[in-house]
């Protein structure tokens, strides 16, 4: 991981313009300043699928077509700490359904935290929890034959260009056999004034969790950043329908890092790309979708119309 964490910021930092990718906002710290950020009340994503997830779980059950009687794997990628996950897994257990749960995070930390806390919540859950890369957890799950749904939330799909989500969508189906399902949780595109302040709070904790970044390749890789140097600046338009969080270099300089063994200039003013969140609507979704090797069976939206999880069935 460490390696690979290496080489995608040498990468990013010798591109113009400059990026790094988002994956790496996820250490502990940044696990625990996320947390955080979910539950501003300006972090309107969180709290939109949860409602869907607590009201609306026995549709979501239906639209998953799996008999009580029939075992299946309920398969999470990024699972975090479950909050909105549980509500169906209470419901899940509540109805008699024979399954296994399946969580899988490139965090060991936010794994650990959420197998504890659902042994405690849950004592009769089967769960496996699977650290590491998701298409390589579910290369290893291929071969059984047993039923799967997949839970993809959050919108973390919206990190991903739309061409890289085609790719990462189909990638999915191929691990997956006809009449398996799929949960992607998606935000839906709407106003500067609702998107900005969810990627740019007064209280400082998207711009904390941003700059976390630079304190990562500093106790990871030997990186000299000065954080005071650098300024957290998202931009979102509802036309593009695409939030960007940037780290702007307030000054000229110059940052050596170790690990890597080179050093990476910065004018002053220079954006460093952090993060996409693209917003979708049905079109943009279906543009999508058309290329992968799945259709969309049923569409659960919150009371405000702000967040959708779609049901997509593997054909």
């Amino acid at each position: 991981m460490k390696d690979q964490f290496k080489k995608d910021v040498e990468q990013g930092l010798s591109n113009f313009p400059k990026s790094i990718p988002s994956k790496y906002f996820y250490d502990k710290v940044g696990d625990d300043l996320f947390v955080q950020i979910m539950n501003m009340p300006e972090y309107y994503p969180t709290r939109a699928e949860f409602e869907i997830f607590k009201d609306k779980h026995q549709e979501m059950i239906s639209s998953m077509a799996i008999r009580p009687d029939t075992f299946f794997e309920l398969i999470e990628l990024g699972a975090g700490d479950g909050t909105k996950t549980k509500e169906l897994l209470s419901a899940l257990l509540d109805g008699g359904f024979d399954f296994e749960y399946l969580p899988i995070d490139i965090s060991m930390s936010a794994l650990a935290s959420l197998d504890s806390d659902l042994e405690q919540e849950f004592p009769s859950l089967q769960v496996r929890k699977k650290h590491g890369d998701y298409f390589g957890v579910l290369e290893t799950l291929k071969e059984n034959h047993h039923p799967k749904v997949i839970l993809f939330l959050g919108s973390n799909i919206g990190n991903l260009s739309d061409e890289q989500s085609a790719s990462f969508i189909y990638q999915i189906g191929a691990n997956l056999k006809a009449g398996d399902k799929l949960i992607l949780g998606v935000d839906l595109i709407k106003s500067e004034k609702l998107v900005i302040p969810a990627y740019d709070d007064p209280h400082g904790i998207t711009s904390a969790f941003n700059l976390n970044l630079l304190s990562r390749i500093n106790n990871e890789l030997g990186g000299d950043f000065d954080l005071s140097t650098f300024e957290h600046a998202p931009e979102y338009t509802s036309i593009e329908g695409i939030a960007r969080s940037f780290l702007v270099s307030l000054v000229a300089q110059e940052i050596p890092i170790a690990g890597i063994g080179k050093s990476f200039k910065f004018e002053k003013g220079e954006k460093m790309q952090t993060e996409i969140s693209r917003k979708y609507n049905d079109q943009i979704l279906d543009k999508i979708l058309c290329k992968t090797d799945f259709k969309i069976i049923n569409k659960l939206t919150d009371s405000q119309g702000y967040f959708a999880d779609y049901i997509l069935n593997r054909f």
